[in-house]
């Protein structure tokens, strides 16, 4: 019995019930890569961040290959405030001048990233930091000129992400790019996740974010679209329905389901486990998008 004299059966059966659910999807996923990105407006206070690390461990633990992609973009935001730098945006882009680009790779690799690779690597040796700029991972082209050091990725090679993949370790990314000429460029995360789901032929791409998934109404929770193939989801980026910081999320998911990527999830980061109830359960949680 409890303290409050309830019975401890239902919970238990609860918890034996949730665990004989995820048997198949563990079977199924098994060494199969899952690319995981962790948007900075999903690292919530609270243990947020530690919940995430419990999950990507779990994930590993049971044989899946997680890869973890991270944003950082209010972080960003803050460090440049408290440096009395304001930050400019244009077409949801950040205008990222010589001065912004070194505040990004401080916050993002200097920071951010080593958050998350302690928060995983208390579980145990498990998590490496990479940034795109180490062994060539990420190649870069300038997107605008008038945005300053912005990027777009021109070229993945996964072979240093592979090794660690085959050491059962997982990397955990900073989306830093570099051009030909050793350039550094900050490049969206979300482009990013759905080029290393695709370079590392992956079985899922999962985005983690601050909102449930997609609605067919913004306004309205209850017209949340719990699945959608990539053919229905067109029409909605040309109408406005997915508008704003959705859209570089779903053109990634589009672009990697319309290669060699299974699926593509949109999912809250704020909702406890939510990795696990989004992977491992029938029902699921949020949108999945498939090709076709």
């Amino acid at each position: 019995m409890t303290d409050d004299g309830t019975s401890t059966t239902a919970t238990s059966t609860t918890t034996a019930s949730v665990l004989a659910q995820a048997l198949p999807y563990i079977q199924r996923f098994r060494n199969k890569v899952v690319v995981v990105k962790y948007g900075g407006n999903a690292m919530n206070p609270g243990g947020g961040a530690a919940q995430f690390a419990e999950d990507i461990v779990l994930m590993q633990s049971v044989g899946l290959k997680p890869v973890v992609v991270h944003g950082g973009g209010p972080q960003i935001t803050e460090m440049m405030s408290r440096l009395g730098k304001k930050a400019e945006f244009r077409n949801g882009l950040r205008v990222t001048d010589a001065e912004s680009l070194e505040i990004t790779r401080m916050v993002l690799v200097g920071k951010v990233n080593r958050e998350l690779v302690s928060d995983i690597n208390r579980h145990g040796p498990l998590a490496v930091g990479v940034s795109g700029e180490d062994a060539g991972l990420i190649t870069a082209v300038l997107h605008d000129p008038d945005l300053g050091f912005v990027g777009d990725v021109a070229h993945i090679n996964p072979s240093l992400l592979l090794r660690l993949l085959e050491q059962d370790l997982i990397p955990v990314i900073a989306t830093i790019g570099v051009d030909d000429t050793g350039q550094a460029y900050n490049i969206n995360a979300d482009t990013v996740a759905g080029a290393i789901a695709v370079a590392l032929d992956a079985e899922k791409l999962v985005f983690l974010t601050d909102i449930e998934g997609l609605r067919r109404d913004v306004a309205d929770p209850a017209t949340l679209i719990s699945h959608i193939t990539a053919t229905e989801l067109q029409p909605l980026i040309e109408d406005g329905t997915v508008a704003s910081g959705m859209i570089p999320k779903v053109e990634a998911c589009l672009n990697a389901v319309g290669a060699n990527v299974r699926s593509a999830h949109l999912i809250d980061g704020r909702v406890d486990h939510v990795l696990l109830l989004e992977l491992f359960t029938d029902s699921g949680i949020g949108t999945m998008i498939t090709g076709g």
